[in-house]
């Protein structure tokens, strides 16, 4: 060591001159790489979003003004809205937010012009949701088919799966298709109307799927969540076929449950923790077909006191889905996925570290006048610094290139509804969300792996052989409020908010579609 270098500067050279090894040159051009790939499942998902508002907007200049329902005016005539078939819409419901009336008056106000039932789940009467949705009900009492019930306590699977299940026994006898919804979904007017379009045209589809936009509310814990959404993003805007599955909008055949075919009750039932990895576990194994329409994407306004603690309780319940599995191939791939994400994620966070290293001798260097060779240092580690920088610029760039299309083709799917817009997107957050969120992947999937049990709101699962075989309810000892949504778990109630003209066009085609309820 030089005796001009004091021990602090002699240790970021060090460390500079180490990070210039093979390994860790590996290890930096690895994290461009995965900035590349990143940025490129991005473009191939805003290009496919965006060829879908292309063709809304050249449906528009054919003179189709409800193209937000669908693309060929002549599916509105009443001969084809007559024939359509009747869905049974299922909402689990846990707790009451500051969405949540507005969520649910964008479902029960679809313009799906076949016979559709809406079925809200509750615990108990003492879930703040319950309230708050017999008000809604008795609003629209008179312009929609939708009834609460109270689904109890469950016993051998999580409550959220339970509600879904006391949701389906429930069904109207001439349901064919059935949709879960989760209760942060906002729909849009013709959601219903294209996803079952979808499973009309192929009865092949075993699950039709959609996937949540997140619009941070201005925290870090808010820009993490839409961090860690993004990735999956690109697997659910393939336009078709996709291998993932989301558990807020799942569209199934009702008769799959009825004869449980492929074992869908009784996977789910008999110890189910996460209700889309099992049904995406069971399609696997069965080789059914899980598809997602390019217009299935809705805005998931995220709570606006969004903290972090509430980001780490979410990502905490997303890590432990991997811990639960139906088979042993399902464990396997489990594994798979936990190995891989977390070799990933720390593989992506590393590279900064050693670019700020670089950075920072490199400043040590001009500021205090040492020379390359005194230090020996070379100039390789700032080239592999911009290297990362101009490919963490690229991903970025198509980061919010997507999040941008698919804000306008929200806005054009719900014309009636307050315009999204991209003004409070925060870059600097959306950097620092990054690396927060690939650092604390591992570190809660492996806090997932050893404890194998999780709270979630306000109910403890504990996992044996990937399967829930314990439930503990300790009433006001755990979260009083949801991670995403923020909603009250024990006691908030509120009241629906003002009709607007899709509610009143909604009603209409309820009593158009529906005339004997109206006869005098």
């Amino acid at each position: 060591m030089s005796a001009a270098l004091d021990p602090v500067d002699w240790l970021l050279f060090s460390l500079s001159r180490a990070f210039r090894s093979p390994l860790a040159v590996f290890v930096q051009i690895q994290g461009c790489v995965i900035c590349l790939t990143l940025a490129i499942g991005w473009a191939f998902a805003a290009y496919v979003r965006n060829r879908e508002i292309n063709r809304m907007k050249d449906a528009m200049k054919c003179g189709n003004s409800f193209a937000f329902l669908c693309h060929d005016i002549n599916e509105l005539e009443h001969s084809n809205q007559v024939n359509l078939p009747r869905v049974t819409v299922v909402m689990p419901l846990k707790g009451f937010g500051e969405h949540n009336l507005h969520n649910w008056k964008s479902q029960i106000t679809s313009l799906y012009g076949g016979p559709l039932e809406f079925l809200f789940v509750v615990e108990s009467t003492e879930d703040p949701a319950y309230h708050a949705v017999s008000r809604l009900i008795r609003d629209f009492k008179d312009d929609v088919d939708a009834k609460i019930i109270l689904a109890g306590l469950s016993t051998t699977c999580s409550q959220k799966i339970h509600n879904q299940l006391v949701g389906v026994e429930r069904m109207h006898k001439d349901t064919k298709y059935v949709l879960f919804l989760d209760d942060d979904v906002m729909l849009h007017p013709g959601s219903i109307g294209a996803l079952t379009a979808e499973m009309e045209k192929n009865p092949e589809i075993f699950i039709q799927t959609g996937y949540p936009l997140d619009l941070p509310s201005g925290s870090l814990g808010s820009y993490c969540i839409y961090e860690y959404h993004m990735p999956c993003s690109m697997g659910f805007a393939t336009g078709g076929k996709t291998f993932f599955l989301w558990g807020g909008c799942m569209m199934m055949h009702a008769d799959d449950f009825r004869r449980d075919n492929y074992g869908v009750v009784s996977g789910l039932r008999d110890g189910g923790y996460s209700d889309d990895m099992t049904l995406a576990a069971i399609a696997g194994a069965h080789k059914r077909l899980i598809t997602s329409p390019p217009v299935a994407v809705f805005p998931h306004p995220l709570a606006s006191d969004l903290s972090f603690s509430r980001y780490w309780n979410y990502l905490r319940k997303q890590t432990f889905v991997l811990e639960s599995y139906i088979s042993r191939v399902n464990w396997l791939m489990n594994r798979g996925l936990f190995s891989f994400h977390c070799y990933l994620s720390w593989g992506f966070v590393a590279p900064y570290f050693m670019a700020a290293v670089h950075i920072a001798a490199a400043l040590q260097i001009y500021i205090k006048g040492y020379s390359y060779e005194e230090t020996t240092c070379t100039t390789s580690g700032l080239l592999l610094a911009s290297c990362l920088a101009i490919c963490t610029l690229t991903e970025l760039l198509s980061m919010w290139n997507l999040t941008r299309i698919e804000v306008q083709l929200c806005n054009m799917l719900s014309p009636e509804a307050p315009k999204l817009s991209l003004d409070y997107y925060n870059w600097s957050l959306i950097f620092v969300a990054l690396l927060v969120d690939n650092f604390l992947y591992p570190i809660s999937a492996f806090r997932s792996h050893f404890s194998q049990s999780i709270n979630w709101s306000g109910i403890r699962y504990h996992l044996k052989n990937g399967k829930i075989n314990k439930i503990e309810r300790n009433r006001g000892r755990g979260p009083k409020f949801t991670d995403l949504g923020g909603k009250h778990l024990y006691g908030k109630k509120g009241a629906p908010p003002k009709a607007s003209f899709l509610s009143s066009l909604a009603r209409s085609l309820c009593q158009w579609h529906q005339p004997k309820k109206y006869e005098v």
